[in-house]
């Protein structure tokens, strides 16, 4: 049970970071630009069908990660420029229409270019393998590359952040934008660096799991759900919330829906309580996210408005 608890653990940090990559540039982009987002999960699926692009021209994974990373600065801000920017003064309705318009036509794209079949990503071969923990549990070398190279990355946000002159403006602009604009600070070109860092972040996540998932065009969705309850129990704008609520949410959404079952049938015979742990599994994440904001209405970190 150890073994289970600990592997479950790992695959919980490791959903953690990749979930972090995509609130980080959500909680941003909403905090200081307070643009509703929708197509955000796309960018984690661009991030995905690029890198299974490169990687199949070149016929290696790190060339395909290198060239990736330049393209989604392209689409970043070629959807900063061209959609996003006429939103910033429309209302959340408005940004929420328009965004999910923007899911429709992408996905669409994507299967015209792509097709509908699934694609795959193969694995670095320095990275294949895996490593022992404890006892018989062994471990895969890539999903520990993903997890340091998640807390690399939060490392690197953090310094930017805290330490940088754009960190001190992004951090200025999540209090009081309008005030940094009247402070003379180019907002438009705040605002795409913005949007832009925060679709290199999510396509960098899709470019990541593509190795161990099956690269599709619904992979965004279900991922963008988790990263909006990731912003909300963090606080709206906060990178460091985000940290934090991507561990928590990936945790118990990794461990809740594995020992749930176990924890229940000391209450309940097995045929039951296997059917209610697959019913209350989904929720422990809300019921986290409700929990969490009756205590603190803003978020871990948020400031209230």
């Amino acid at each position: 049970m150890m073994n289970l608890f600990v592997l479950q653990l790992l695959n919980g940090v490791q959903l953690g970071v990749l979930l972090f990559l995509i609130a980080a540039g959500l909680t941003l982009v909403f905090g200081i630009m307070d643009v509703i987002n929708l197509a955000h999960g796309v960018l984690y699926m661009v991030g995905a069908y690029l890198i299974a692009t490169f990687a199949a021209l070149t016929g290696s994974f790190w060339w395909g990660l290198l060239l990736m990373l330049p393209a989604a600065v392209v689409v970043g801000l070629l959807i900063e420029v061209v959609i996003i920017r006429r939103l910033y003064a429309r209302s959340h309705l408005d940004q929420v229409l328009a965004t999910f318009g923007l899911v429709m036509i992408a996905s669409e794209l994507v299967e015209i270019v792509w097709g509908t079949s699934p694609l795959s990503v193969p694995m670095p071969e320095m990275l294949s393998g895996s490593v022992p923990l404890m006892g018989p549990l062994r471990y895969p070398v890539y999903r520990i590359a993903v997890i340091l190279a998640g807390l690399a990355v939060a490392a690197g946000l953090y310094v930017v952040v805290n330490h940088t002159r754009i960190g001190m403006l992004l951090r200025a602009g999540a209090t009081n934008r309008m005030m940094v604009s009247a402070l003379g600070v180019d907002i438009n070109k705040l605002f795409a660096i913005v949007f832009t860092l925060g679709a290199v972040l999510a396509c960098l996540a899709g470019a990541l799991v593509a190795p161990i998932l099956s690269v599709d065009t619904g992979m965004g969705e279900s991922v963008l759900i988790l990263a909006f309850v990731v912003v909300v129990i963090g606080g709206i704008g906060s990178i460091k919330g985000a940290f934090l609520g991507a561990l928590l949410v990936a945790v118990v959404d990794t461990l809740g829906g594995v020992f749930g079952p176990f924890l229940l049938r000391s209450l309940l015979d097995p045929a039951a309580a296997g059917q209610m742990g697959r019913v209350l599994a989904p929720m422990l994440v809300y019921i986290l996210m409700a929990v969490i904001l009756f205590a603190r209405p803003a978020g871990l970190f948020g400031r209230r408005a």
